[in-house]
């Protein structure tokens, strides 16, 4: 009679974990950053909104990189660079005099799956190490590529006139509108990715990573399905860009830089390898905890570090080891 409590507390992670790995929970995730710009102006905290629209920007980045990284084992270090594509998208649009979102977002999305899709042409014809020294160095040639365009800023980047308007209206003004603008699209996304993983075409790109060679004895070529992914990623990615350009109205090569990429990973990493939306967790724990930080003192970096070194030992990530999931 003793053991049964124990029993049933035992089976309760078990139970968990599928939630945790599923879905529905990404859902949650979504909906529980939905409620905090809401929260925010109804509290009078203008700055936690601009952070709940900065953690599902990163987020999106984080869990494009993560269809990639999570499930095919594609670790780049220049996904950085479709990312800063999108945001410069954004601001040659609007040089031009295309301002309008509806324009300018999908222009980012294929601008981002473009360079990707060209790049992994070279870069997926490689594996480990190697491709991730490739990926890094087709992201720096990017990022010197932009620093040399003096006509946008050059290194020192440049200001966007203003956010881009919807079917000529200037709602996206409006923090709260455009906070909810990149929280949709997260949500999107999200959905998307999850719909493509479930595919047929989601099935095979997964399996490539556990056993190459067993799809290939059924007639599966791994080259196509992984330049497939690749590319949009790197679209997805760019979006992400677009919405960051939008919400700091500035642009600069810093945005494609590799560090950024780094960033993008420790993201993917925290949040956990498996779910698409551990990114969600990844990119609001490293943006509050560097936040945080950031005002305790100017040598934050110095007990960042540390935590990183935690996430190697919490392979399975937040979700799962705070949670007691196991890692999908």
């Amino acid at each position: 009679m003793a053991t049964a409590p124990a029993a049933n507390d035992n089976a309760r992670p078990s139970r968990l974990g599928p939630f945790l790995r599923s879905p529905a929970f990404g859902l949650v995730l979504v909906a529980l950053l939905a409620a905090a710009p809401a929260a925010a102006v109804l509290l009078g905290q203008p700055f936690w909104l601009t952070m709940a629209t900065r953690v599902a920007i990163f987020a999106l980045a984080a869990l494009s990189l993560s269809f990639i990284l999570g499930q095919g084992g594609l670790v780049s270090f220049g996904h950085a660079a479709p990312f800063g594509i999108g945001a410069y998208a954004v601001l040659i649009l609007a040089d031009l005099g295309f301002t309008d979102a509806l324009v300018a977002f999908p222009v980012a999305f294929l601008a981002g799956a473009l360079f990707s899709g060209v790049t992994g042409t070279v870069a997926l014809r490689t594996r480990g190490v190697y491709f991730i020294m490739i990926t890094l160095a087709l992201a720096q040639m990017a990022f010197f590529t932009f620093t040399s365009l003096s006509a946008y800023g050059g290194d020192d980047g440049m200001t966007l006139w203003a956010r881009s308007t919807v079917a000529g209206q200037k709602w996206l003004k409006n923090d709260l509108t455009f906070a909810y603008l990149a929280i949709g699209l997260l949500a999107l996304f999200l959905v998307l990715g999850n719909r493509v993983l479930a595919s047929r075409f989601g099935r095979v790109f997964r399996g490539l990573k556990e056993n190459e060679s067993r799809l290939a004895a059924l007639g599966y070529d791994a080259y196509p399905v992984r330049l497939v992914a690749y590319a949009l990623a790197g679209g997805v990615a760019a979006v992400a860009g677009a919405l960051l350009a939008n919400q700091t109205e500035f642009v600069s090569p810093a945005y494609m830089a590799w560090q950024r990429s780094g960033d993008l990973i420790v993201m993917v990493v925290l949040g956990g390898l498996g779910p698409l939306h551990g990114a969600i967790v990844g990119a609001a724990v490293v943006l509050v905890v560097e936040e945080t930080l950031s005002h305790l003192t100017e040598h934050w970096k110095i007990i960042f570090g540390p935590l990183l070194i935690l996430i190697v030992l919490l392979r399975g990530g937040l979700i799962a080891r705070i949670l007691g999931g196991r890692r999908g």
